[in-house]
């Protein structure tokens, strides 16, 4: 076989949410004793309409006392990209590492970082971007070499001050 595609149906995992999370990837590593699962080669998670893609993905799980595995943190890098759609935003962005903590709904782009709201079609790029999809909180942090830079379409009207 070609490429060996790992399609894990990861219902299990996901204690409090009742959607399917879907991995695929050309490989696929388990550590159990440390807790770790290691995705690698074109690879695309899915749950809902939220994905991430990257050519390395690293989730970190837990484990209860019952022996249900929680994720608590996905690391993707290499060509890292997401969407992120939610009742009222959708999302897009792309760095060199993007972390993701569900159990915060929390994004973190790390390195040549980019996102866009799509909604507003307003876009952000910087060295470190924060977005927290519970709170609305979003932050970005820039260098001095390389600045934040945000971008956003502005409507204007007529002049409404001239008479």
């Amino acid at each position: 076989m070609k490429y060996l595609i790992g399609s894990l149906l990861c219902s299990t995992l996901l204690l409090a949410q009742s959607e399917t999370l879907m991995i695929d990837a050309q490989d696929f590593q388990a550590d159990d004793k440390n807790g770790i699962s290691i995705f690698t080669g074109n690879v695309k998670i899915r749950m809902g309409a939220d994905k991430l893609n990257a050519n390395k993905v690293d989730v970190y799980f837990a484990t209860t006392k019952d022996n249900t595995k929680i994720p608590l943190k996905y690391v993707a890098t290499g060509n890292a990209d997401f969407e992120i759609i939610t009742a009222d935003k959708h999302y897009i962005g792309n760095g060199d590492k993007i972390i993701y903590s569900p159990q915060k709904e929390e994004y973190t782009i790390l390195g040549n970082g980019f996102l866009q709201e799509k909604n507003d079609d307003r876009k952000v790029y910087g060295d470190t971007i924060y977005v927290n999809q519970l709170t609305g909180e979003a932050r970005v942090k820039g260098s001095e070499n390389k600045p934040v830079k945000f971008m956003i379409n502005v409507e204007r009207g007529q002049d409404k001050g001239k008479q």
